[in-house]
């Protein structure tokens, strides 16, 4: 089942006085986070609560945000450590791509012969491209993003790959 709520960042330390947040980017781009007109902060009872953001300007990592309550610097600290999340239909997706979030769990399937290696566990961002984790019977493999390994990749059948031979034994 697709979470409905994604994390997208998390709040490192107040800026200035006037109660701005200093907010680590999980996003793609800070430029995506920094677009959005809401975020969720997840309760202690289980629930998202909606806060409007008033003003919002991407940095190379960060993203400097006010949210609306929050006017001062005493206030901002209070939210050190707040995991900021972003309801899935306020993310911009390309046609064509996937949220990482709904990779996770996928199998990892060969291309040619249908042997399922295992299911991907992670998926980062490498130098040149996307780094796959699969966690196998014998444990986890790294297989980097690359057209020569990866064949396609659908939330019906998974990630399609023609590894190396040996590269999953």
């Amino acid at each position: 089942m697709k979470k409905e709520y994604l994390e997208c960042g998390i709040v490192r330390s107040p800026h200035g006085v006037r109660g701005i947040l200093n907010v680590e980017c999980w996003c793609d781009s800070p430029r995506v986070l920094a677009k959005q007109k809401r975020v969720y902060i997840l309760g202690r009872d289980g629930s998202y609560k909606e806060v409007r953001v008033i003003s919002a300007s991407p940095a190379p990592d960060r993203v400097l945000m006010g949210l609306e309550g929050i006017d001062s610097r005493e206030a901002a600290q209070g939210y050190k450590n707040t995991v900021l999340y972003l309801h899935r239909d306020d993310i911009p997706v390309p046609k064509g791509a996937m949220l990482i979030a709904d990779m996770i769990g996928l199998p990892v399937v060969d291309f040619d012969t249908g042997r399922v290696y295992g299911e991907i566990s992670d998926v980062r961002d490498g130098v040149r491209y996307k780094l796959y984790t699969v966690k196998t019977d014998s444990g986890e493999v790294i297989l980097p993003g690359v057209d020569e390994f990866i064949k396609e990749i659908t939330e019906e059948r998974g990630l399609l790959v023609r590894p190396i031979p040996g590269f999953f034994d």
